[in-house]
């Protein structure tokens, strides 16, 4: 029976162990992007920044589309907003 317990809590705290390093941090996984061409655009980004406990955002043109980039601090989600052929980005 105590061998049973035993081997019971092993396995219960490698599951654990497994289940808690597979929900990293976004800030410990870095450069873990999808694959790249050679094209980049690296004009800066207009970042709005709003009042404590509302998420900030960024906005860019890319090539005539404009893209919102929002999270909420250090937490593990976000959210990507693409307005297609926006009459206000220019293309170069």
């Amino acid at each position: 029976m105590n061998r049973k317990l035993t081997l019971s809590a092993i396995a219960l705290a490698l599951i654990a162990g497994l289940g808690l390093t597979g929900c990293g941090d976004k800030q410990t996984q870095p450069w873990q992007d999808a694959g790249r061409t050679g094209i980049k655009n690296n004009e800066p980004a207009d970042i709005v920044t709003m009042p404590d406990g509302f998420n900030n955002l960024a906005t860019k043109c890319d090539h005539g589309n404009r893209i919102y980039v929002t999270y909420h601090g250090d937490s593990a989600y976000g959210s990507v907003t693409v307005v297609p052929n926006d009459a206000s980005c220019v293309i170069h």
